[in-house]
């Protein structure tokens, strides 16, 4: 994923799976503006130094975790998500790694129907009105 709008999109209208090892935001593929539709898995891998403080263990986990993604047996199905790996994820069998991604993918999409945020919560339910010029405030004329 490229920039903060997306994360924000996704940190916003995601559906959240948590694990031991990691949380999982997920959404829906949609293809950025004035692109091709294209399906396919849109991953933004998070490691912050609050959660790893060394560089070093912040890039290996970051690699585990994409090859761990890259290897899964059934693939990725189209989504824009956000991975944020915790500390574990450095000392756990790469084998387990997989199992538990691929079992927060396969949960994901029943949460996604359940809910997450919707778009604006602040809209009623009702259609406002249409406004067309004509239909403004009659106007009075000056003699």
């Amino acid at each position: 994923m490229r920039g903060d709008r997306e994360f924000r999109k996704v940190r916003n209208h995601g559906a959240v799976v948590r694990d031991p090892l990691f949380t999982l935001r997920l959404t829906e593929y949609r293809p950025r503006y004035g692109e091709s539709w294209q399906p396919r898995a849109i991953i933004g891998i998070v490691v912050s130094k609050k959660t790893l403080k060394r560089a070093v263990d912040r890039n290996r986990v970051r690699r585990r975790v994409r090859e761990a993604l890259r290897t899964l047996p059934d693939g990725l199905p189209p989504c824009r998500a956000i991975l944020l790996p915790n500390p574990g994820v450095l000392n756990v069998p790469f084998t387990e790694l997989q199992t538990a991604l691929a079992r927060a993918i396969a949960k994901a999409p029943s949460q996604a129907k359940r809910g997450g945020k919707s778009g604006n919560s602040r809209t009623s339910g009702r259609v406002p009105e249409r406004v067309t010029p004509a239909a403004s405030a009659p106007t009075k004329d000056r003699p």
